[in-house]
């Protein structure tokens, strides 16, 4: 870390994260705002935050639904901040303005404003980015901020400001180790989020009684997928509506793919209702922006031949997503899987809705403490998978190499299990397309 600090403190992003990595083995994570709203407290004093903010937590569908937003509201003219995670390849994707990610400079300032003002306040990797780009946000000329949950909601970092509308996404077993066992229990924390007497948006049709219960005694108006509001796909439009709001008809199929994103997309639509009397948005605005959004490792195809698919599925409901959506690509070539989970995953559970699917699984290393290696996932996934042939091959560079050099131009390839892993394979494909030029 020396070349990359001044004194004490780093000097470049990439010192940064390193520090704040190393500080992780120290500062386990240990849900709760008591730390964060302490040092929030020390950097903006007792300031209201000064931008409208939707917050969406949920287990799946949580970044989709923030691309929406962003890519809608950024199409009718409003300079907008974003915060998400993880992130597949730099961590500036983490905090975008106006739908560029933060400069280095700009992300070095606000690492140091959090540590100049923190003191003996132990802070986890996630808390520290939190508050940084929080301080970006509250400093910048913005009209609207998204903010993605990290983890739950109820005692998330994130949920340290208070949304004017909050939206909640599907509900699934992941993360039961802090979340509790079960979709009760997790819905409970996720609906966290809601605010006395402000929106709470639900895009899950069939949400754990929790959340409808946590919104009821908050007061807070409620609405529901499939009740106050809900869509109509009609070919390849689709028609948005709510009760005693209206409707908006006529909207072209979203760009993102994958059959959940009408959800995903409805929700935010909602959001945006909600908020129409700050932040108007024109037809036309929610056209543009439901045709340009993007967001890579979601059911994202890669340039080139073979066909390969990249998704972060790393849970069994979206593992289940990720199945339908390859069924319902309905093409009569194998499909052979890159795949590789953390060791805290329910890696049984991610790989059965695929292996019907499946012709050979090539497995990989997943990084960090909390990664396995490929070969640890044999047992598991040879068990499960019959006479599937199951190779350990390390990293995905490795199986992405190994697959595309003899494939013919007609296979297809799914890489799936974590964000960490399409991030390689993103940087893979990058390096190919380097290569060609």
């Amino acid at each position: 870390m020396t070349s990359n600090c001044v004194g004490q403190l780093p000097i470049t992003v990439a010192g940064w994260l390193e520090l704040l990595e190393a500080r992780s083995g120290e500062h386990r994570i240990e849900l709760g705002l008591a730390r964060v709203a302490e040092v929030w407290q020390r950097m903006w004093g007792e300031r209201p935050f000064p931008h409208p903010v939707v917050t969406v937590a949920g287990t799946n569908g949580k970044g989709s639904t923030c691309a929406f937003l962003e890519a809608i509201y950024h199409a009718a003219g409003y300079r907008v901040g974003c915060y998400t995670s993880p992130h597949l390849c730099s961590y500036q994707e983490r905090i975008r303005l106006g739908q560029t990610p933060i400069a280095d400079e700009a992300l070095v300032a606000a690492f140091a404003a959090v540590e100049q003002v923190r003191g003996a306040i132990p802070l986890t990797y996630f808390e520290h980015g939190t508050l940084a780009a929080l301080w970006c946000f509250a400093r910048a000329p913005l009209d609207l901020v998204i903010l993605e949950v990290g983890l739950g909601g109820r005692l998330d970092a994130v949920n340290l400001i208070d949304p004017d509308v909050a939206i909640i996404t599907t509900i699934d077993l992941d993360h039961q180790a802090y979340l509790g066992p079960n979709r009760e229990a997790i819905g409970r924390e996720k609906a966290g989020i809601f605010r006395s007497g402000r929106p709470a948006v639900i895009a899950d049709p069939d949400p754990p009684a929790s959340v409808i219960a946590a919104a009821e005694a908050l007061a807070a108006p409620l609405w529901r997928l499939g009740h106050e509001f809900g869509f109509d796909q009609q070919g390849q439009q689709w028609r948005w509506w709510a009760k005693g709001i209206g409707q908006r008809v006529g909207l072209p199929a979203p760009a993102l793919r994958g059959v959940g994103q009408w959800h995903n997309a409805s929700a935010a639509l909602m959001a945006i209702a909600l908020l129409a009397d700050r932040l108007p948005v024109a037809q036309q605005a929610v056209r543009e922006g439901l045709l340009t959004v993007t967001l890579p490792g979601r059911f994202q195809v890669l340039p080139g031949s073979p066909l390969i698919i990249v998704d972060v599925a790393h849970n069994p409901q979206a593992a289940a997503a990720l199945a339908e959506n390859l069924r319902a690509m309905a093409m009569p070539t194998p499909i052979d899987a890159i795949f590789g989970c953390y060791r805290d995953k329910d890696g049984a559970g991610i790989v059965a809705p695929l292996a019907p699917l499946i012709r050979s699984w090539w497995l990989v290393d997943t990084p960090g403490p909390r990664g396995q290696s490929g070969k640890a996932l044999l047992p598991l996934v040879r068990a499960l998978v019959g006479k599937q042939p199951v190779t350990a091959v390390g990293s995905v560079s490795t199986a992405l190499d190994r697959l595309t050099k003899g494939a013919a131009r007609d296979d297809r390839i799914v890489l799936f299990g974590s964000f960490s892993l399409v991030g390689e394979a993103l940087q893979w494909r990058e390096a190919q397309l380097r290569t060609n030029r």
